[in-house]
C-alpha cells in the first residue's frame, strides 16, 4: 500500500502512526507535468530528521530532557521563543478517511458480489485493474523520466493474459506473456531508436509486474473452490496490511526501511505476520476444502512477507519517481496501483501455496 496512506484506515492496512497533511506542489511544480501526482522528495540520508517535507521533527528524549521543566505547563506544551507554548505533535490523519473508508468498503462490496456470482464478472473486473494499474503506471513513467512505454499493447496483451489465465492456466499465461512482450518489442519500432532498449525494458517490467502477475488470482478463481481461495488471499492480505498498521500505530518506534518508506516499524511487521498467520489457520481449516489449520499458518507468514516487499517495492518505484501517490482515481486511497501493490506479489504465493496444500482443482 502506498505510503501516504498509512493511517487512512484500518480496512486498507498500513504501518505506523498516521503523517501529517500531505505536501502540495507549490509555485516550483512544473506545470508541464500531469497534475494526478504530487512530488515525492527524496529520503534523507541522514536519520533524525524529518523523514518527509511536511513531517515536523519530533524531539528525542535527551532535548526533552534538556528543556527546562518550568517551560511545560499542565497542558504538556513546551516553551517557544517569544513566551508562545507549542503543543506536542499529534497523530493525524494525511488522507481523507471519510472518503477512504467509503471507497475501501464499496470497491470491497463490488469485489465480493463479482467474486460469488459469477466467475467471469470477477475476471472482468480483474481485467478493468490491470488496464487502469497499467495506463497509471505507463503515465508516471512518461511524466517523471521521459520513458515511452507503448500502452496499446501492453492494454491488449494484458487482457488476453488474464484470460489465457482463466481458461488455461499458466501454460496460457506464459504465452500470452511471450506474445505481449513481441508486441511491445515491435511496437516500440514505429518510434525514433534512441532510448529503445530503455523504453521496451520499462514494457516489459510493467507486463510482468501488472497482468501477469494478475493472472494468479484468476488461477485461483478456476478451482472448484475459486471463489473462497480467492476470498482467503484477499481477507489474509488486508488482514496482514491491518494489523501491520494496528501494531506499528500503537507500538511502532523502529524504522523498517527508512530509505525505502519511513512509514512502516518492525513492530508493524510483527503485526502483520502475527495477524495473518491467525487469520490464515482460521481460513484454511474453515474456508477451503481440505485445508488445516497449521498450513493456514505458513500461509499467513508468506502472505505477510510478500505484501511487505510488495509494498517497498512499489516505494522503490516511488521514490525513483520523485511521485506520492500513482494516481488519484480513488479518493483517501491514491491511484489503482496505490491498492495493487501487496496484492499483486501476493497472489502468485497464495496460488501456489493452495496448490501445494490442497491441489490445483
Amino acid at each position: 500500500m502506498n505510503d501516504s496512506s498509512r493511517g487512512s484506515s484500518p480496512g486498507a492496512g498500513y504501518w505506523r502512526a498516521p503523517e501529517q497533511p500531505h505536501f502540495s506542489a507549490g509555485p516550483g511544480y512544473d506545470g508541464g507535468e500531469a497534475a494526478q501526482t504530487r512530488p515525492m522528495p527524496p529520503v534523507p540520508d541522514a536519520s533524525g530528521g524529518p523523514q518527509f517535507r511536511d513531517e515536523s521533527p519530533v524531539p528525542s528524549e535527551r532535548h526533552a530532557s534538556a528543556a527546562p521543566h518550568s517551560g511545560a505547563g499542565a497542558s504538556g506544551a513546551s516553551a517557544v521563543p517569544g513566551g508562545r507554548r507549542a503543543n506536542r505533535t499529534k497523530k493525524k490523519a494525511g488522507r481523507n478517511l471519510p472518503a477512504a473508508i467509503g471507497v475501501g468498503v464499496g470497491l470491497g462490496a463490488v469485489i465480493i458480489a463479482a467474486l460469488f456470482v459469477v466467475k467471469a464478472v470477477f475476471v472482468g473486473v480483474v481485467v478493468l485493474a490491470v488496464v487502469v494499474g497499467l495506463w497509471e503506471l505507463t503515465s508516471r513513467l512518461s511524466e517523471r523520466k521521459g520513458i515511452r512505454v507503448p500502452l496499446v499493447p501492453l492494454a491488449v496483451g494484458g487482457t488476453a493474459m488474464v484470460i489465457a489465465g482463466y481458461v488455461r492456466d499458466a501454460e496460457g499465461a506464459w504465452v500470452a506473456m511471450a506474445l505481449t512482450a513481441l508486441a511491445v518489442l515491435v511496437w516500440r519500432m514505429t518510434q525514433p531508436p534512441e532510448n529503445y532498449l530503455r523504453d521496451v525494458t520499462a514494457g516489459l517490467f510493467a507486463a510482468f509486474y501488472v497482468p501477469f502477475l494478475a493472472t494468479f488470482v484468476v488461477m485461483m478463481l478456476a478451482a472448484h473452490d475459486g471463489p473462497w481461495r480467492v476470498f482467503v488471499f484477499l481477507l489474509l492480505t488486508v488482514v496482514s496490511d491491518t494489523g501491520a498498521y494496528a501494531v506499528g500505530w500503537r507500538f511502532g518506534r523502529h524504522k523498517l526501511a527508512p530509505r525505502i518508506s519511513p512509514g512502516k516499524t518492525r513492530e508493524g511487521l510483527v503485526g502483520a505476520v502475527t495477524f495473518a498467520m491467525a487469520a490464515g489457520a482460521l481460513s484454511m481449516r474453515f474456508l477451503i476444502d481440505g485445508g488445516q489449520w497449521w498450513q493456514g499458518l505458513l500461509l499467513g507468514l508468506a502472505v505477510a512477507a510478500s505484501a511487505t516487499l510488495g509494498d517497498l517495492g512499489e516505494s522503490m518505484i516511488k521514490r525513483d519517481l520523485g511521485i506520492k501517490d500513482m494516481g488519484t482515481l480513488l479518493p483517501g486511497h491514491g491511484g489503482i496501483m496505490d491498492r495493487l501493490d501487496s496484492l499483486l506479489p501476493t497472489a502468485p504465493v497464495v496460488w501456489l501455496l493452495l496448490v501445494v496444500f490442497v491441489g490445483a482443482s
